[in-house]
């Protein structure tokens, strides 16, 4: 293939990634092990402690989103547990240790944690106040039975 095209006034310009067509609804067989989810992460091992708690906190994300996120939230959701099982680690490393303030290193600790809030937040995992108001009726019926209704 030549690197070189021509335009419509007949003059010759270099070829650049901008003049090819999009690949769409590429097959599944073409995508990568961790994009057909396949994989957790690329070159791993899935089976390790660490490996299987990265999945289980995955798990509980996504079902907190409702089992069926965009790709852009699934991505920040799988950075999320990445963090997650970090910060576990780091605070059982801590608890183990004879000095056990000095084995966490605090600075990172805090960024990770204050990293792993946001992402959390921006998947809308932040706590929302549980609705629990009801009707006069219910209560009544609730408190009082059937003989106050």
């Amino acid at each position: 293939m030549s690197n070189v095209r021509p335009t419509q006034a007949g003059k010759k310009r270099a070829f650049s990634l901008a003049d090819r067509k999009p690949v769409v609804g590429a097959k599944s067989r073409q995508r990568s092990r961790v994009g057909n989810g396949t994989d957790l992460l690329p070159d791993i091992d899935g089976r390790s402690a660490i490996a299987r708690r990265i999945r289980e906190l995955l798990a509980e994300f996504v079902k907190d989103m409702g089992g069926d996120p965009s790709s852009p939230k699934l991505v920040i959701a799988k950075r999320a547990a990445v963090l997650s099982a970090w910060c576990e680690s780091a605070e059982s490393k801590m608890a183990k240790a004879d000095e056990a303030f000095e084995a966490l290193d605090i600075a990172s600790y805090t960024t990770a944690i204050n990293s792993l809030r946001r992402l959390l937040t921006d998947i809308g995992l932040e706590r929302k106040a549980k609705d629990i108001t009801g009707s006069l009726n219910d209560y009544v019926r609730k408190n009082y039975g059937a003989a106050a209704g």
